[in-house]
């Protein structure tokens, strides 16, 4: 024996901390000890280039072996190896760690990092074993083989051994209540898990487990479109392919590499967890990146690798490192800088990924101040306008974006999409084009389907509508009044522009019987027909070459009031009630109108019965209030029944009166 003692350690009872508290996970411990195997290996290649190592270095492999009689677990690598004095150091000096010393020593020698600190790293080895020993031989001319064997308690034996192979085994004896990592299937997963990307073929039964190969540890010039699509889809299968990649690679002021992917966003996406999984020298660390990456950037998914990241630590002390909130202020940036190279350079591509792109970018805009600066002028709308040059004509219209030499617009219609999309603008391009018609001023919709007959009652009159139409747009709109102060953005369906309205009112024929106007009588058949006190009852004319197709009435709720009550109800996590108090425009320019208000002319009221044609009228300024206010609000299962009831009635009647 060459030697018995006691565990140089500043703990005076370390283990039970170590099997308590080293780390969360158990399993952690096969990742540390190959993440040692790979030192070794890489160690070796460094002494060699070096010159202070002439053998033969071989094929570099981990063998990890289970006797399940013995209830031992074992890792082999064939790499530098240990001596009885480096074993003192090393190991039995729990606090000295190896890896900054040598790599300091050999710096500049290779290419492959040091992964960690074998000290520590070693140690998370008795969370599972009640007894573990180290075999090794070092590759230093004449060193003799040695043992070490430790049974978890600060006792330690060294001696010689008869093993002839350059390298170190490592071999654990299971506590009882772990005996899971002796199947075979458990140390495929975990290997699989943790070390997958390791430099390092890593075998269990002559089966090489792991993939080895890092991209993104590779030159951006070095790797096609496939190979980036080919790791999406090893590290995400069964998901569609991503929109676009983002690929990270700086040494300083720290090291980061990595590559990011933009997802396709699924309705159901919480963009509160991450999905980007975390590496430390192409080792495994975590799922998670909360508290690392911003907060918008969350719904990314690809890798982050830095050795600035400790492979162990707590989540609030992430949340306070300096160098972490750098890395996330640099991966921000290089996101916004993708961005804008992509509008820069393929504008099709990036008004085609707008879709699920925007959230990204929105939701940045709105928390990220650095990164708004940087994306600010490259915030795109779904638009309405329509070239000049464009005849207007029955066919399916052109997807056009504006082009980069000037030439307004060009199109961008995807030979494989059937439906055609709307323009797209920015917000400057959109106010410049606008400037004579409505100057500072921008109309916008949240629904297209809902709003339809708003929007093209403006398109119709050559005014713009823009959509604000994803979940975060009730927020975005917040945001782009506090920056353009001097805008007013108007929903369709909250007002509408005098240009939208026939003023001249002045030729309207009072009826003498009466003393009153058309419109004055139309505004009165609504108001007794509908019976609602606070309903504000406007009867305008709509401008339209056709007035058959203009809608016969609206409903519209100012847009302070509109966002009063949704301010309200998102306070109060409610769903926003419509108000009682709306208003309900009534177009008189409508040939449904005007038949209304002729078919009123021949009603009799006989005591308190009306005529059939009174009863129609009632009915029918009922069926037109509701139809406006479909596009508005929902019916509740009772209003529905009624609004069904009466639509029926009004049929009958209309068919009753046609048969006559």
């Amino acid at each position: 024996m060459l030697e018995q003692g006691t565990i140089s350690i500043h703990t005076e009872n370390i283990f039970p901390i170590i099997k308590k508290s080293l780390y969360s996970d158990h399993e952690i411990f096969l990742r540390e000890l190959v993440s040692n195997a790979v030192d070794a290996i890489q160690k070796l290649k460094m002494v060699s280039r070096a010159g202070e190592y002439s053998g033969e270095i071989g094929e570099p492999e981990i063998q990890i072996a289970i006797d399940k009689d013995k209830k031992t677990l074992s890792i082999t690598d064939n790499g530098i190896g240990l001596t009885a004095e480096e074993v003192k150091k090393y190991i039995n000096q729990v606090a000295f760690s190896s890896a900054e010393e040598f790599i300091h020593k050999y710096e500049g020698k290779s290419d492959q990092p040091i992964i960690g600190h074998f000290g520590l790293g070693f140690y998370s080895s008795f969370m599972v074993a009640q007894k573990v020993e180290i075999d090794t031989l070092s590759y230093k001319e004449g060193a003799q083989a040695v043992h070490w064997s430790c049974d978890g308690s600060p006792e330690f034996t060294l001696e010689d051994s008869s093993r002839t192979t350059r390298g170190t085994t490592i071999t654990l004896t299971l506590q009882e209540e772990e005996q899971e990592y002796l199947e075979a299937a458990r140390i495929k997963q975990l290997i699989k898990t943790y070390c997958d990307f390791m430099p390092v073929p890593i075998k269990l039964d002559g089966e090489v487990l792991n993939k080895q190969r890092a991209v993104w540890r590779e030159t951006p010039n070095s790797l096609s479109q496939e190979d980036y699509l080919e790791f999406y889809r090893y590290l995400y299968p069964f998901q569609e392919e991503p929109l676009l990649w983002v690929h990270l690679n700086t040494d300083y002021p720290f090291i980061i590499n990595g590559i990011l992917y933009f997802p396709k966003m699924r309705p159901d996406v919480d963009v509160t967890k991450g999905q980007i999984k975390l590496f430390s020298n192409q080792v495994f660390v975590s799922d998670h990146c909360e508290e690392i990456i911003p907060q918008f950037l969350l719904p990314m998914r690809g890798v982050i690798d830095s050795t600035d990241i400790p492979l162990n630590v707590s989540r609030s002390a992430l949340q306070t490192d300096r160098t972490v909130r750098k890395i996330g202020d640099y991966i921000a940036k290089k996101v916004g800088d993708r961005l804008k190279e992509l509008y820069r350079d393929n504008r099709e591509q990036y008004i085609s990924a707008w879709k699920d792109l925007g959230t990204f970018v929105k939701f940045g805009v709105l928390n990220d101040e650095k990164f708004k600066k940087q994306v600010e002028d490259i915030i795109v709308f779904r638009s309405t306008y329509q070239p000049s040059s464009t005849p207007q004509s029955t066919a399916t219209p052109a997807v056009e974006v504006q082009s980069q030499e000037g030439d307004v617009w060009q199109d961008v219609t995807s030979a494989n999409e059937d439906t055609p999309k709307l323009p797209y603008t920015t917000l400057k391009e959109y106010l410049e084009r606008n400037k004579e018609r409505h100057e500072n001023r921008v109309f916008y919709a949240t629904d297209e389907a809902a709003q339809a007959p708003y929007i093209e009652l403006h398109k119709n009159q050559g005014l713009e509508v823009l959509f604000l139409d994803s979940f975060i747009d009730t927020h975005f709109i917040n945001f782009l009044e506090r920056e353009h102060q001097d805008v007013k953005f108007t929903r369709v369906d909250s007002d509408l522009d005098s240009t939208l309205l026939d003023q001249d009112k002045a030729g309207e024929i009072v009826d003498p019987k009466t003393n009153k106007t058309r419109t004055e009588v139309i505004k009165e058949l609504f108001e007794k027909a509908l019976n609602k006190p606070k309903l504000n009852i406007r009867t305008e004319a709509l401008k339209a070459d056709d007035p058959q197709g203009t809608p016969p009435a609206m409903v519209l709720l100012p847009e302070i009031l509109r966002r009063l009550r949704e301010m309200n109800a998102l306070m109060q996590q409610q769903t926003a009630d419509f108000p009682e108090d709306h208003i309900f425009l009534v177009n008189t320019a409508h040939p449904l109108i005007q038949n209304l208000a002729d078919l009123s002319q021949g009603s009799i009221i006989q005591g308190d019965v009306q005529s059939p044609s009174g009863q129609l009228v009632n009915l029918v300024c009922q069926h037109i209030y509701d139809l406006a206010l479909m596009s508005q609000k929902g019916f509740d299962a009772e209003g529905m029944k009624s609004f069904v009831e009466r639509s029926n009635e009004v049929l009958t009647k209309l068919t009753q009166e046609a048969t006559k």
